[in-house]
């Protein structure tokens, strides 16, 4: 079985080869609140529900063998250096860590000992990866059920908070649920703003990287390699913002790098360098969803704007650079994020 280091050093390294500007970001956001050492599991397995506060120990390396539910009221703590291997030899869409609305997660990685989330197999679609639920607005409504898990989500509380994720490599996630469904990375349901995410590797999935399903979140430093369906989704009127965002696609068989859906939020993306050496479409626009979008820097796509609903002509709900989208334009100007921000990936 190759290393997770070998699997992704390759085409990481050849993005370092540009010549590229951005800035970074340190372990600069607060932690949850602690009152004490949590509880500690028994086994290395990781199965069924977190009922009470946890902590995981970072000396051990833990199997996934199913559902792993951190349930309303509790938090499941990660330190640096965590490894989670998720098993696959069962039913790969019964395998997935959830956050139920009311939990909180604490993701306490480092850049020089991040958490690593992957499959036992390396191989994309082999487990349905990291889903948050929480109680933030969504065009879903009150208490909506989730297309994984039966899972709950959705409030009126657009600054709940989560908990916090920090230097987290997830790979190799995406399990397809049903014809219509897979999992994707990190799946954010109705996840409010008080919640911190930074510093994030998603790799070598076979859905979205990080797809938003309404809520206020927001995201730093996001790395999205070679995710087959789209890099960063959003649905259901998500309005948050995310900053720093590098997608590498050497791939020939992947979606997009932004898919924008459902009710405009005006969502804001800042800074956004995506990268395709097999072409592709870089940004696709679905129903009226909009953005404001500020620092794109598309390198290799056919096609850099894409409209999905035939007919529609104003593009005002998609502003780029203070104007209009242009669909004539290539958007290909020198990069704005510094890949060396992701440095700490290998």
């Amino acid at each position: 079985m190759k290393t997770f280091k070998n699997r992704f050093l390759p085409t990481l390294a050849l993005a370092f080869g540009l010549t590229i500007t951005g800035c970074s970001s340190d372990d600069e956001f607060e932690r949850l609140d602690d009152d004490g050492p949590a509880p500690t599991p028994n086994s290395n397995v990781l199965n069924g529900s977190v009922e009470e506060d946890l902590s995981l120990d970072a000396s051990e390396t833990y199997n996934l063998t199913g559902v792993y539910s951190v349930e309303p009221g509790t938090t499941l703590t990660i330190p640096a250096g965590t490894e989670i291997v998720a098993d696959t030899d069962e039913d790969a869409t019964g395998v997935y860590i959830v956050v139920q609305k009311g939990a909180m997660i604490d993701i306490q990685g480092t850049s020089s000992a991040p958490v690593i989330m992957r499959s036992s197999n390396s191989q994309r679609g082999s487990w349905g990866g990291l889903v948050i639920a929480g109680d933030a607005e969504t065009t879903a409504g009150i208490d909506a059920t989730a297309e994984v898990g039966g899972i709950i989500y959705g409030g009126s509380n657009p600054a709940d908070n989560s908990g916090s994720i920090e230097y987290l490599v997830l790979s190799d996630a995406g399990a397809q649920i049903n014809s219509e469904s897979q999992y994707n990375g990190l799946s954010l349901y109705a996840v409010g703003s008080g919640t911190s995410i930074e510093n994030i590797a998603i790799l070598n999935g076979s859905d979205d990287g990080v797809e938003f399903f309404g809520g206020s979140v927001s995201a730093t430093n996001l790395y999205l390699e070679n995710n087959e369906d789209d890099a960063v989704d959003w649905t259901e009127g998500w309005n948050g913002t995310v900053t720093n965002t590098y997608v590498l696609h050497s791939i020939e068989n992947f979606s997009t790098a932004i898919e924008a859906d459902g009710v405009d939020g005006n969502p804001t993306i800042e800074n956004f360098t995506a990268v395709s050496s097999t072409g592709g479409v870089a940004l696709q626009f679905k129903a009226q969803s909009g953005a404001t979008i500020n620092g794109l820097s598309l390198s290799g796509y056919d096609t850099a704007i894409d409209i999905a609903e035939e007919g529609r002509t104003d593009l005002s709900g998609i502003q780029i650079e203070g104007e209009n989208a242009d669909l004539d334009s290539s958007y290909e100007t020198d990069a704005t994020v510094d890949i060396e921000i992701f440095s700490w990936v290998q």
